[in-house]
């Protein structure tokens, strides 16, 4: 078998650890699959296992989401067969041309369905899926503050909560940001400066039902003042860093509730992982959910794309095409 294109990390630091290599294909183990790579998220996440914030055994291959054709199954497996289009979310080692996986977190992508919507939508798509359906089920007639609404997530959560009857007020940095949150559907998109009071007076003084927040310490004690009695927090990132501790009398000024939930915890089985997939997926298919893919890169520009995602100078999804 011939070699193939790599972003490995030999240690933790910035952008420059991320090196091109060629790499000897592994044999498949037992329940695994390989995988032909079409194309690979960029992701926070991944920055993090780079900085060495989340640590990860030296050396490896960066990279947790993509898509691409199953082209080896190993003896036993089920859940796919040669040829089968799938995309995941959480298998190490995807900045790469393949990848060799667990065939139990690869999940099917239809026809209707390209590479790339299909590689930049598991770890966004899902999180969205979670979030407004278990972290807070949204009702038609809420009022929500979704935060970065020009993001990746922002833009999903956007869409999805405007479809389902919800009054969206968003936040973004820039007038250019600003006006993909309105095309997105976001009813009022406000700067960040003074948010929870603009967010309060958009809502007659009661304050939204939620507030999504993926950004962390830059806006979580406002984020708590914007919301209504008996209102949601739900905080599921932390871009600008982790929030101070809470004090559970916080909480009780407005019988508030708070939650952190992450998607590993919301895909426990493979029946879950396929249900949530299959909603976003279908969502996708009809054109219901729109992806902004706000980048494409080659795999030896893996440390542009770091770059770029960490300087917020982009929207959307971020995609290394291998």
């Amino acid at each position: 078998m011939t070699t193939y294109r790599a972003i490995r990390v030999e240690q933790t630091g910035g952008p420059e650890v991320l090196r091109l290599a060629e790499l000897e294909p592994a044999p498949l183990g037992p329940g695994q699959a390989r995988v032909r790579i079409a194309a690979a998220g960029v992701n926070f996440i991944d920055i993090y296992h780079r900085d060495g914030s989340y640590p990860r055994k030296l050396p490896f291959t960066a990279g947790l989401e993509g898509a691409g054709t199953v082209v080896e199954v190993a003896d036993g497996v089920t859940e796919v067969t040669v040829g089968d289009r799938v995309a995941w979310e959480n298998l190490p080692g995807s900045y790469a041309a393949e990848l060799v996986g667990e065939a139990a977190k690869l999940i099917p992508v239809p026809d209707d369905v390209s590479d790339l919507d299909a590689a930049a939508f598991p770890l966004q798509g899902l999180t969205v899926q979670y979030l407004t359906t278990s972290s807070y089920a949204l009702r038609a007639g809420d009022d929500v503050l979704v935060h970065a609404g020009a993001g990746g997530v922002g833009q999903l959560l956007i869409q999805v909560a405007s479809r389902l009857g919800a009054r969206v007020v968003a936040t973004a940095s820039t007038p250019e940001k600003r006006q993909l949150c309105t095309d997105a559907g976001a009813a009022d998109v406000i700067g960040y400066e003074g948010f929870d009071e603009v967010a309060r007076d958009l809502t007659g003084g009661q304050g939204v039902h939620a507030v999504y927040d993926g950004v962390g310490k830059d806006t979580f004690d406002r984020s708590m003042n914007a919301l209504r009695i008996r209102g949601s927090m739900v905080l599921f990132g932390a871009a600008s860093g982790q929030p101070a501790p809470v004090d559970p009398r916080r909480l009780a000024a407005k019988s508030l509730f708070l939650t952190r939930p992450k998607l590993a915890d919301h895909v426990l089985t493979r029946d879950e992982l396929l249900m949530r997939a299959a909603d976003v997926l279908g969502r996708i298919a009809t054109g219901e959910l729109a992806l902004r893919i706000g980048g494409r890169y080659d795999l030896a520009d893996a440390a542009r794309a770091h770059e770029d995602l960490a300087g917020r100078r982009t929207t959307g999804k971020l995609l290394l095409i291998p």
